[in-house]
């Protein structure tokens, strides 16, 4: 009971010091505006550009409570783009949640009632939430990844067909991920920060291979290594990448019949767990209850 008080007590003291310093200075703002009539002709932008600007302060502030060295947040920062959020103030949300969190699950758990007065449930609680940010940028980083590994092959295509059609590669980079754009949004994305490399004066080769390890999949960097060799052999861009394509869609056939063959194998515990006892007991039930009775009757 002691411990509970003291959540709630330590909770409410940070909140209201939150609030404090905060919104302090949209408090000032509103009564400037009560007080001075002209300055009421604010349009609903600046409201919202307001708002986000004291939104932004409260995490900067709140994501400095989690230790963390250069080292932390440079990896943290790589892993946030790999999920596609690029900007400086997602490693400040990020950190953020990671404080938040926690405060929240204990917080659920107290208004529940699940946990009582346990300490141990609170720093499960705890420990958990801390964790749930990772858990949830592995698996963003995951999904986006498998989406830039089904759209590779189409974007190959449609550079063949922009190549072939007398583009050169860099403008047909731009015109696919132009087109892709809804079909693919995660790999034109990327293919659209290559294009914006290549035009600020960063050489081709470099600018694929930052694609490479922004997005850290296996076929990416393969196609990066095809087209250097291409650009450094001199061979034709078109034919290889056809090759490339051919080979990916290959692998991806193989992939998926590699799954469909694990299935036979995955089965085997369900059918040995739970359908092989049920047939079990239909079949042999009704013979194990005339054994019984035969047993009951030889036995008086």
């Amino acid at each position: 009971m002691i411990a509970t008080i003291t959540f709630i007590v330590i909770f409410l003291l940070i909140a209201s010091g939150g609030l404090l310093v905060f919104y302090r200075e949209a408090a000032l703002q509103r009564i400037a505006a009560v007080i001075a009539p002209e300055s009421k002709r604010r349009n609903l932008r600046d409201t919202i550009r307001q708002t986000g600007t004291s939104l932004s302060g409260m995490v900067e502030h709140i994501e400095r409570v989690v230790p963390k060295s250069q080292a932390e947040v440079s990896v943290t920062q790589q892993r946030l783009i790999r999920a596609g959020f690029r900007k400086d103030a997602a490693v400040n949300y990020f950190y953020a949640g990671k404080v938040i969190t926690p405060l929240a699950f204990c917080l659920l758990l107290l208004v529940s009632g699940i946990a009582g007065s346990s300490l141990v449930i609170y720093a499960v609680a705890l420990g958990l939430g801390f964790l749930a940010p990772d858990f949830w940028l592995g698996r963003r980083i995951s999904k986006r990844q498998a989406s830039i590994r089904r759209g590779l092959p189409d974007v190959l295509d449609l550079l063949v067909i922009c190549i072939e059609a007398g583009l050169s590669l860099d403008q047909g980079t731009a015109r696919t991920a132009e087109e892709l754009r809804e079909a693919h949004p995660a790999i034109s994305d990327e293919v659209g920060i290559v294009v914006l490399e290549q035009r600020a004066g960063r050489p081709r080769a470099d600018a694929w291979k930052h694609f490479a390890e922004r997005t850290d999949v296996d076929s990416v960097r393969s196609l990066v290594s095809v087209l250097t060799q291409s650009e450094q052999f001199g061979t034709s861009i078109a034919k290889t990448l056809r090759v490339h394509s051919d080979t990916l869609r290959t692998q991806r056939r193989q992939k998926l019949e590699e799954q469909a063959a694990k299935t036979t194998v995955k089965l085997v515990f369900p059918l040995v767990l739970f359908i092989f006892p049920s047939l079990f007991l239909v079949a042999l039930g009704p013979a194990a209850i005339i054994m019984l009775e035969g047993l009951k009757n030889l036995s008086q």
